[in-house]
């Protein structure tokens, strides 16, 4: 069996280490299995403890994604063939991924993430957090678990937040995806690099003086990206959430669900992006939609340790309904892109949102309970 994920140590002019990390299961998009989750946080919380690591690279196998997230098809069969609730191995599943997130938006060393290709939800769960995100040109970003009666969990209701104008609320209904100039824009991405720029990257963190102030280091990686991003030249796509953010708020700012929706379903987009994503809102999960609603709406003031709290519970309540499971088989196992959605959004009530949020667990005994 391959390893499914690759480390390496580089060691640098002087006498320091540059860590590398790779997904490594390219056949499925470098897509995040348990054992994964389970070696990368292991890894870099040896590597955080090691004071002749400087810095920690991230970066999926092949050429096509960084990573097209969870395995979610796995996921389904265990839930389709073990109905326990809650189930174990969702249990299993989301709170290591949470946690191996949470270890990531806290990394206490410069963590920069080549983020080439693909990368989508857990993949972006990953990402959003690091010191140091990289696009490229080839970069598509997407939350669309609306698309498979989930919500943009990962951390989503955290960092969706921080998006201008209601960019953050329009991904999570439309699961429309981003280019790397996007991505600057909505604050997914710092740094864009040419596709084939990696090895350069390399060249430049084990040629650099990283000195003996951990602190001037996320400096020093800045300083290098920047560098090396001056050479892109302008390959930079043309976004579509700057020629559309204004659109964009005054969709979504209209107060409810239910008159955004009618905007979404009602307006004839000129725009093919914003046509698509009005496609995608329309044929996805009208229970996503609404508690991702209600999600943003709750999340507001919450800190990142909250929010993937309320994240674990809404995980789990969503794999004991019927809506993703039904999703993941019909994008990804019989692939008939024909769902039977379980309500559709005139029948959901306030009583139906809510129970996604009731949690299992008392405050004492929730297996995040540690995060601060």
């Amino acid at each position: 069996m391959q390893d499914v994920v690759l480390f390496d140590e580089l060691t640098t002019g002087d006498g320091h280490r540059i860590a590398i990390a790779t997904l490594n299961a390219e056949k499925s998009l470098n897509a995040l299995t348990l054992d994964m989750i389970q070696l990368l946080d292991a890894r870099l919380t040896i590597w955080e403890r090691d004071e002749g690591i400087v810095a920690v690279v991230l970066r999926g196998a092949g050429e096509r994604a960084f990573c097209a997230g969870g395995d979610v098809r796995g996921l389904r069969e265990k839930l389709v063939s073990e109905p326990h609730y809650p189930n174990p191995h969702a249990v299993a599943f989301f709170t290591e991924e949470y946690t191996l997130d949470y270890r990531i938006h806290r990394y206490q060393k410069p963590l920069i993430v080549w983020g080439g290709g693909i990368v989508m939800g857990g993949g972006l769960g990953l990402m959003a957090g690091a010191s140091h995100r990289v696009a490229t040109p080839a970069t598509r970003i997407a939350m669309p678990e609306i698309t498979i009666g989930l919500y943009p969990d990962v951390g989503g209701s955290w960092f969706l937040q921080r998006m201008p104008a209601h960019l953050g609320l329009f991904l999570a209904l439309t699961g429309a995806p981003l280019n790397a100039h996007d991505a600057l824009i909505a604050n997914l991405a710092d740094h864009v690099l040419a596709t084939d720029a990696y090895p350069a990257l390399l060249e430049a963190l084990q040629a650099a003086n990283w000195g003996d102030d951990a602190h001037a280091r996320p400096a020093l990686v800045s300083a290098l990206l920047n560098q090396l991003e001056g050479q892109l030249g302008d390959a930079l796509p043309a976004s579509n959430v700057e020629r559309n953010l204004l659109a964009v708020h005054r969709l979504m700012n209209r107060g409810d669900l239910a008159a955004v929706a009618a905007a979404l379903n009602e307006t004839a987009f000129e725009d093919p992006w914003l046509a698509d994503a009005a496609k995608s809102f329309r044929h996805g999960s009208p229970t996503s939609a609404a508690v991702s609603w209600e999600i943003l709406n709750r999340s507001k003031h919450m800190s990142l340790a909250e929010a993937l709290r309320m994240e674990l519970a809404l995980s789990i309540n969503f794999c004991a309904r019927s809506d993703f499971p039904e999703g993941v088989r019909a994008l990804l196992v019989d692939k008939d892109r024909n769902p039977r959605w379980s309500r559709q959004l005139v029948d959901i009530d306030q009583t139906w949102v809510d129970g996604h949020f009731e949690s299992p667990w008392r405050e004492a005994d929730h297996p995040l309970a540690g995060l601060k």
